[in-house]
């Protein structure tokens, strides 16, 4: 059995300003930077054999300071733009707030939310997750398959993208996923990847 950790990086400076964030290089806020001490508390006890995060340095800082832990300071760590979170093209600096009352709520809603329909230049959430799995399918995957315990640190949609993928869900039901900054799930598998067990920390 082989389990699978994936961490939301810890609040950045862009959630705390309320803006849409995308591949804005942010870094964390000292909320995100305690919220990422108390993901390495969390998952004190965990074997990992390796640990993978978005290339943006609000991921990056998360994982770094997680595997800082002497237990996980010599696992190989990777970083991949695959894993960022969603591009949020024009949007990307807004405030959500005056945006909304720009676009209506609706319309945000169903930018920020649903699956299919991508904000205006960037990535819709079935893009984000494309890239995604196929990361994860070439070189996560294996990995696991072989018995290997994976630490992956990346974004709210991008996770959310994988979580959908993991567990089957419907495009209706991914809408209201909510994963929440330092939020923690924890998987299970068997040899053939499927859940065995699903926590969340």
């Amino acid at each position: 059995m082989a389990n699978l950790v994936l961490v939301r990086h810890g609040e950045s400076t862009s959630n705390l300003a309320n803006v849409f964030t995308g591949w804005l290089d942010v870094p964390l806020s000292p909320t995100g930077e305690a919220e990422a001490h108390t993901v390495a508390e969390k998952l004190r006890g965990y074997h990992f054999d390796a640990a993978y995060s978005s290339d943006l340095i609000r991921a990056e800082r998360t994982l770094d300071i997680i595997v800082a832990r002497p237990a996980w300071a010599t696992i190989p760590v990777h970083h991949a733009g695959a894993l960022r979170e969603r591009m949020y093209g024009d949007l990307q600096g807004l405030n959500k707030a005056e945006t909304a009352l720009k676009y209506g709520q609706a319309q945000i809603d169903s930018w920020r939310r649903s699956y299919a329909v991508p904000p205006p230049g960037g990535e819709s959430l079935q893009q984000t997750q494309a890239r995604a799995v196929k990361y994860f399918e070439a070189e996560i995957a294996p990995k696991l398959r072989a018995g290997q315990d994976i630490l992956v640190v990346s974004h709210g949609n991008t996770l959310r993208g994988l979580r959908m993928y993991l567990e089957h869900l419907t495009p209706e039901e991914v809408e209201s996923l909510e994963i929440v900054t330092g939020g923690i799930c924890v998987y299970a598998f068997d040899a053939r990847l499927k859940i065995m067990e699903r926590r969340l920390l």
